[in-house]
């Protein structure tokens, strides 16, 4: 037992063929999951009966009231719930749209082709957007040069990959605009504000970084994610209506009540404190305390991080897991942000050496979205939350060690997998 704990301590088991060997393994499961899909494919419907990629369904059916001039009704859960069953047959379960009206620009777009064609363009142009972020940040000025080529692999072979292809989900956008600002946040503070201005898609991941940005004065970022949302804010009113914002408000009852409260979605789905209390009995009161309390944590440590000499990959990746920590809704496919996460703390493991279960971390990270939805639903043992927990609290000890040698570990110090 004493050599098994050595060795998941000091991470001698995450060589580079076993990685190597594990990822190819992955991606091809991945491969023939989704040929499986595609084969049994009837026209936008599965072999299951349920549409290619299931929640884009959502996307894709507000997208065609947008067409329509009836961009309010894909908020309004019966014109929304009859359109979908319009286009996927009548036996097609709700697939809710809670998004903000900005990603009505996207759905509206996408909508002027067929569902099919639509999906693929979708799924193609997010997943190319996320290897590019990818890319940039693992190439950055604070990263130190060109990444090792094993990366393309492993960002293709990471599990929540599967998951976002298979829902027609927007984990890879998501990951593509947070990863791609982190890139930007000291070469080209514009950039990386309107790229964060445009993750006003998704509110539930927006209040870790305007603090961290006010944290550390950061104003050009602050001013291009605000002249950003106004943009956007004005577009949609120009392209929609006023009455568009109105109903996304009044939506946002079911969004908290049904899908949040509720769990209509599955708590086994959701990966947040929140669902980890309710999905163990707790009543949505305590639920909201707990979720409250591990959010103003995170919060505290966050500023600390930013404002401290820790390294940037640290800072980075604090952010990155805390941001999917603080909010109460977040779903299996939202681990894409893990990736950017993993990939930067493996470069700080590589530049300024591994420490104990520091490869544990990492190897643990890229398989969480594998099973922790499968897990969650067997044998209602939530793993996303606990684990992130654990590894923000890893990446807090380290931070506060560097500089003072206690990051090192005799043999472990500068061992890596390149």
């Amino acid at each position: 037992m004493a050599g098994f704990i050595a060795l998941l301590r000091n991470g001698a088991f995450l060589t580079r063929e076993r990685v190597r060997l594990v990822a190819l393994t992955v991606l091809a499961a991945t491969l023939v999951g989704l040929v499986f899909l595609a084969a049994g494919a009837n026209g936008p419907n599965d072999s299951y009966g349920r549409p290619l990629g299931t929640d884009f369904a959502s996307f894709y059916a507000a997208g065609t009231l947008v067409r329509d001039g009836l961009a309010a009704g894909a908020y309004d859960q019966a014109i929304h719930f009859a359109r979908e069953q319009a286009i996927f047959g009548p036996a097609t379960q709700y697939y809710a749209f809670q998004y903000p009206p900005v990603f009505l620009l996207v759905a509206g777009a996408l909508a002027a082709l067929p569902y099919v064609p639509a999906l693929a363009v979708w799924q193609v142009a997010t997943l190319l957007l996320y290897l590019l972020a990818m890319r940039a940040v693992l190439g950055g000025a604070h990263t130190g040069g060109a990444p090792d080529r094993l990366w393309l692999l492993l960002a293709l072979a990471f599990p929540a990959v599967f998951i976002n292809l298979g829902h027609g989900q927007n984990g890879f956008l998501t990951v593509a605009l947070f990863a791609g600002a982190l890139a930007a946040l000291d070469r080209r503070p514009l950039v990386a504000g309107i790229l964060i201005g445009l993750m006003i898609y998704k509110p539930q991941f927006g209040p870790m970084i305007p603090l961290v940005l006010i944290a550390t004065g950061r104003w050009r970022v602050i001013f291009g994610a605000a002249a950003t949302v106004v943009a956007l804010l004005l577009v949609t009113f120009i392209a929609f209506g006023p009455d568009v914002w109105p109903a996304f408000l009044a939506s946002m009852t079911f969004t908290r009540v049904v899908l949040l409260e509720q769990g209509d979605v599955g708590f086994y789905k959701m990966q947040s404190v929140f669902a980890w209390v309710r999905l163990w009995g707790g009543g949505v009161t305590l639920a909201y305390i707990v979720q409250s309390l591990v959010t103003l944590s995170v919060a505290g440590a966050l500023v600390w991080f930013w404002r401290s000499p820790a390294r940037y990959p640290l800072n980075a990746s604090a952010l990155l897991i805390g941001t999917l920590l603080a909010t109460p809704f977040c779903l299996d496919y939202d681990l894409m942000l893990l990736a950017p996460a993993i990939a930067l703390l493996a470069i700080d493991g590589q530049r300024d050496g591994y420490c104990a279960w520091h490869k544990l971390v990492l190897a643990v990270l890229w398989l969480l979205p594998l099973i922790s939805r499968s897990v969650a639903e067997a044998v209602s043992i939530p793993l996303a939350a606990p684990v992130m927990i654990l590894a923000f609290v890893f990446v807090l000890q380290r931070a506060m060690s560097a500089g003072t040698g206690l990051e090192d570990d005799g043999a472990l110090a500068k061992e890596s997998v390149k």
